[in-house]
């Protein structure tokens, strides 16, 4: 591929790459295993540089972990390659917004997801890191998957370089994790319960799912905010984090007794 590019031989074309994109966007919406196959196939065959085409044969039944492996590592390249240099850098910090780069960012989140998987760990993490440099606005949520690979590794300074990158963000997957690394860091302080109360606004649901592993899964990938729903999505994903910190899930418990509400900066809330 990269040669292909060099030597600007068939198939490294604007116009065949969008000819091939628009194979690839067919492949994502057959719902015939064999059709999105040879959709993604025939998109290849017009340009090689379709990371989308690439990320479908990714997910080919059967194949081993070295094939799958393979794909998304093409995938890749060939988004980076179709991107373009000079592209590359200039559009850094507002990937996903320009169209051309969101191929890309699908097959690194891809890969990401397969290093981690297969026991890379430390490789996957530093994709999303670098994904996050590319897209600080973070259309796809990786930071939510980022602080969750942290949090498994035990990573506590990281996870809370990542919530301070993000101190404006009020959303529940964020506010409850400050939580727990408060009360890991210092127990039953100031600032844990001031934390507690705040994240108790963003969703009064999460200490009483925390507290019942049984309902420890979200019923989709789809949740409300403030609703059962997200409670449930919350505890699927972080709640082997509290099951670490011995205490933190009866603490938060009792956090829910307590009244007034604060906010964020210690305002009481009427």
């Amino acid at each position: 591929m990269r040669e292909l590019v060099r030597t600007g031989a068939k198939g490294s074309s604007r116009e065949e790459l969008y000819q091939a994109q628009e194979l690839a966007y067919d492949a994502v919406e057959e719902p015939d295993r064999a059709r999105r196959n040879m959709f993604a196939r025939k998109a290849l065959g017009i340009s090689p540089l379709c990371a989308d085409a690439w990320l479908e044969l990714s997910n080919l039944r059967n194949l081993s972990p070295e094939a799958r492996r393979e794909y998304l590592m093409r995938a890749v390249c060939a988004g980076e390659l179709a991107i373009g240099e000079r592209s590359f850098a200039e559009d850094k910090g507002n990937f996903w917004l320009v169209l051309e780069t969101r191929p890309y960012m699908r097959a690194r989140y891809a890969l990401a997801e397969d290093l981690w998987f297969s026991g890379s760990r430390d490789e996957a993490i530093g994709h999303l890191h670098e994904m996050l440099e590319l897209n600080p606005n973070d259309n796809q949520g990786l930071r939510y998957l980022l602080l969750t690979w942290l949090m498994w590794m035990d990573d506590d300074a990281a996870a809370r370089r990542l919530l301070v990158e993000h101190g404006q963000e009020t959303s529940t997957f964020l506010e409850f994790t400050r939580v727990l690394l408060a009360f890991k860091e210092n127990g039953d302080s100031e600032t844990a319960r001031k934390s507690a109360a705040t994240a108790i606004l963003s969703n009064r649901h999460v200490a009483r799912y925390l507290a019942d592993q049984k309902s420890w899964y979200a019923l989709s990938d789809y949740y409300s905010p403030r609703q059962e729903s997200e409670a449930a999505w919350y505890a699927e994903r972080l709640g082997f984090a509290w099951l670490r910190a011995p205490g933190s899930i009866e603490w938060l418990g009792e956090q829910m007794t307590k009244e007034p509400a604060q906010n964020r900066d210690g305002e009481t809330l009427h």
